[in-house]
């Protein structure tokens, strides 16, 4: 890969005024190392200083430029120490307070001070005040000259000041399109265009250099939103390259994939057929669809990587089964993965159930199995004995050794984050063959990240419920009318049906979480003497777990207190009743898993959404979504919208979907454009590959690798 760029990529930043050993490290910690980085670390927003305001027409809540002169600056002491000066101008006086100040700044805002701030307007506790201004000390304010463009507002590190970082940005734009300070020649220096004329002209994108200048430098009539309203141009041109280089990157990744050899499964074998006949049911449509696209990509020379969605309920795993027989059947080993425990030992549950009667060897690891039982698991799985192996992410540690993995099957993607799935291939893939994967999701990926996250792999959906199951009814309400609730409950339970509670806490803190359980059920036993009540949560050992979940399964519980580790592959279908504390707290997918719990059976079952009052405006939207709809694909659709990619992929962590520029909900309608743009440069215009994603991923392309 051609990592240095031409020309301002090799401009060190302690070649600008002002950019010691320093500012140079702080500088590095926003990934800037080169006057090239400076001018692709953007603005996040804009404000507007063009114009000067009288602090008589200053509105609480605005944020306003103001100037005058300080008449009088005093040090505070209240409940903190501050630093309280009086501002006048011809109309009135405003305070200015600093919670953090020096001798120094104290004396620079001595009585008689003429100043230009900028800042907030708060209401304080004697009128109107502005706390930490920025500000300018100025002997003739008359002479001070206005901004001429919108001031951009950029992403800061500890101990960086916006003046400092705003200055040094604008001393590498005097480099664009223009000679360097040393040197007064007409030679130009400008980022390299790599996107094809063609194209460019085609979608009527900016050009680069432009498209630069105008998000760094805005002019004076743009909107204050330009940025997050998605309509500055210059934005919509460095978007489309930043989401065009990371989708280029994936689509390589795939075609690497496509030159290796995996190994070819038979697509009809006896196992299947004995599996399918021992089955009580027959498989949908949908499942019947999915898994002859399985069957056949198992069939071919090169590795499957297939992502299978499906809602909450609509079988999954069964067709995770069938892949796993076709390639046991050929004489090789699966592994199957599942982000948390409780998961992991109900696949557990279900395939020793399902492969034990077949003769097939089912092993269980996690990273709690030590000693002698680990040595034999592993024993059993380098000599082959061992078939399918489940268990968490101990599967892929070093010491674990396949005779022959044929097949990976990885459950609840999202919960593992991008980069896990492909260094996942790395491990895998340490052999002459390469084993198919398979990756499954009961969250519905909206389309617009699957484009852009999931663009490695080929797509399965599940669209179909099997017959029998009714749509789960969904009520939004105050938890102070809980009374009524717990009343609910009662009812439920003395009509033979089960019920779960689940507690949430906005906090990460498992212990917190399973004190709020443990709480919640002392409470709940106390209301309910005569209803047996269960409890479980993350902290309590996978035996206890298994025992608390199959007493609830037997019907031996009638109402079982959890945490959100019930979230996803618990099937109780006699639970109709659900109970969400606190639901404001999670976002729309996790709660839909969550109330995919109830439903499995044929009764008619309720989900209560118990919220805390007064329920902001973004949690009541939220909620209506629950109430409004069942469908998995349409509530991941909004929460997107609603949270934003980070959070609804759970990648915020991993590198590859923290965009620079790019927004996937904001710019969903540049995607389709993007698709049809790396097709045409993997085809016609291989070379600006490297520097495309080099510009935009940087370091972050160590995945490209694996």
């Amino acid at each position: 890969m051609n990592k240095a760029e031409p020309q301002l990529s090799q401009i060190p930043l302690t070649q600008l005024r002002g950019v010691g050993p320093a500012l140079q490290k702080k500088l590095q910690q926003l990934s800037i190392n080169n006057v090239q980085d400076l001018l692709f670390h953007l603005p996040l927003r804009y404000e507007d200083r063009t114009r000067i305001n009288t602090i008589a027409s200053a509105r609480v809540g605005e944020t306003v430029q103001l100037q005058g002169e300080v008449i009088n600056s005093s040090i505070q002491f209240g409940r903190r120490r501050s630093l309280h000066c009086t501002l006048v101008d011809d109309s009135g006086f405003i305070s200015l307070r600093f919670f953090h100040f020096s001798a120094a700044q104290k004396n620079s805002l001595a009585p008689g001070t003429k100043i230009r701030c900028y800042g907030e307007v708060r209401r304080g506790r004697n009128g109107m005040e502005i706390y930490h201004p920025e500000y300018r000390v100025s002997t003739d304010l008359e002479d001070e000259p206005l901004s001429d463009s919108l001031t951009a507002i950029y992403p800061l590190t500890e101990g960086l000041q916006q003046a400092r970082l705003r200055n040094i940005i604008q001393q590498a734009l005097t480099y664009l399109g223009g000679s360097t300070p040393e040197n007064d020649s007409d030679k130009k220096l400008s980022l390299p265009d790599y996107l094809p004329e063609s194209l460019s002209t085609s979608l009527g994108l900016y050009e680069l250099n432009d498209a630069i200048r105008l998000i760094h430098k805005p002019p004076i009539d743009a909107p204050l939103d330009w940025l997050s309203a998605g309509v500055n141009p210059g934005q919509s041109r460095l978007a489309f390259e930043e989401l065009l280089a990371h989708r280029l990157c994936m689509r390589r990744f795939k075609n690497d994939s496509e030159t290796q050899i995996a190994p070819q499964f038979e697509k009809k074998n006896s196992l299947s057929a004995s599996f399918l006949a021992s089955l009580p049911f027959k498989l949908t449509g949908a499942q019947q669809r999915v898994s002859n696209e399985i069957i056949d990509d198992l069939s071919r020379v090169c590795p499957m990587l297939r992502l299978l969605q499906g809602d909450v309920g609509s079988g999954k795993t069964v067709v995770a089964a069938l892949a796993a027989l076709q390639a046991v059947s050929a004489g090789y080993q699966v592994a199957l993965m599942a982000p948390t425990e409780l998961l992991a030992e109900q696949h557990l549950a279900n395939f020793t159930q399902w492969f034990e009667p077949l003769g097939i060897q089912v092993g269980w690891l996690s990273g709690k199995i030590k000693g002698k039982a680990r040595a034999q698991i592993l024993a059993s799985l380098q000599e082959g004995e061992c078939q399918l192996l489940i268990g968490t992410h101990a599967l892929f540690q070093d010491e674990v050794i396949y005779h022959k993995l044929g097949l990976i099957i990885i459950d609840e993607q999202h919960r593992f984050g991008v980069h896990q799935r492909l260094s996942l291939r790395e491990k895998a893939g340490t052999h002459k063959l390469n084993p198919h994967q398979l990756v499954m999701t009961a969250t519905p990926i909206p389309r617009t990240l699957a484009m852009s996250a999931y663009a490695d792999l080929d797509n399965s959906i599940i669209d179909e419920l099997p017959p029998g199951r009714t749509p789960v009814n969904t009520a939004i309400i105050s938890s102070e009318r809980r009374d009524q609730v717990v009343e609910r409950i009662a009812q439920a339970c003395a009509q033979n049906s089960q019920v779960y509670w689940v507690c949430t806490l906005i906090e990460e803190s498992e212990v917190l979480q399973c004190q709020a359980a443990e709480v919640t059920e002392e409470q709940l036993r106390k209301l309910l003497p005569n209803i047996r009540i269960g409890l479980i949560h993350g902290r309590m050992k996978p035996k206890e777990k298994v025992g608390v979940m199959q007493s609830f399964k037997n019907g031996e519980l009638q109402l079982l207190v959890a945490t959100t580790v019930i979230e996803v592959g618990v099937d109780v279908p006699n639970a109709s009743l659900m109970v969400i504390e606190n639901p404001e707290r999670l976002g729309l997918a996790q709660l839909h898993q969550l109330r995919g719990r109830v439903g499995r059976g044929s009764k008619q079952s309720h989900c209560i959404l118990l919220y805390q009052s007064p329920l902001s405006k973004a949690g009541q939207q939220r909620l209506s979504v629950m109430r409004e709809s069942n469908d998995g694909f349409y509530i991941a659709e909004k929460d997107l919208e609603l949270r934003g990619p980070g959070q609804v992929l759970g990648t915020q962590q991993t590198g590859l979907m923290s965009f620079k520029v790019a927004d996937i909900t904001r710019d969903a309608n540049l995607l389709d454009q993007v698709r049809d743009a790396s097709e045409l440069i993997l085809s016609q215009h291989p070379d600006i590959i490297d520097p495309l994603i080099w510009r935009w991923l940087g370091d972050n392309t160590d995945y490209v690798n694996v």
